[in-house]
């Protein structure tokens, strides 16, 4: 994929700024760029993307898009564990103990839902909610932010469509899982 002297790079736009991309930086730069060659190579009519990793679901989307790369980019729902844990290749590096922390994310996930159907619509305080439960699950937040779904910008208020982004470490593995507050289960 990367031939001696390669030198030529996809940089993605603002999506590819906060979240992930403000803690990783040149991550989405090396998914842009092996992603575009992968979609030139293949000439692929659709490719589907789980929504786990939704903001690089977003930035690949508009890469396809701004590219012109003849790609649609499709979403799909995160597969999940019976207890609710988001299916990750990253969840084989867990211990036991570390496993059953990780559940935190679907928890604060849950909990920041319920709050939201109960009415709060403050983003302040349905982040608190959502760290507060990484906290309790002896996980280390990266981060536990809502974002509007298109733009990945911070809403005014909450609403059904408003998603919470979560980011954390369970011991020295990092973790992610994300959903709109309106969604159930």
């Amino acid at each position: 994929m990367y031939p001696s002297g390669f030198q030529s790079y996809v940089e993605p736009g603002p999506l590819a700024e906060p979240l992930c991309g403000a803690r990783r930086p040149g991550h989405f730069r090396g998914v842009c760029t092996v992603v575009a060659k992968l979609f030139a190579l293949s000439r692929a009519d659709t490719a589907f993307f789980g929504e786990k990793d939704f903001q690089q679901l977003l930035v690949i989307r508009r890469m396809a898009q701004d590219l012109n790369l003849g790609t649609e980019v499709v979403g799909r729902p995160i597969v999940r564990e019976k207890d609710g844990l988001a299916l990750s290749s990253r969840n084989a590096y867990l211990s036991p103990e570390e496993r059953q922390g990780a559940l935190g994310l679907w928890r604060a996930l849950s909990e920041a839902r319920a709050r939201f159907k109960a009415g709060e619509r403050d983003v302040a305080a349905l982040e608190r909610t959502a760290t507060g439960v990484l906290d309790q699950h002896g996980l280390r937040a990266d981060y536990a932010e809502l974002r509007d779904p298109i733009e990945l910008r911070r809403p005014a208020a909450a609403d059904e469509t408003t998603r919470l982004l979560i980011a954390a470490f369970a011991g020295k593995t990092r973790l992610i899982d994300n959903g709109a507050l309106g969604e159930t289960g």
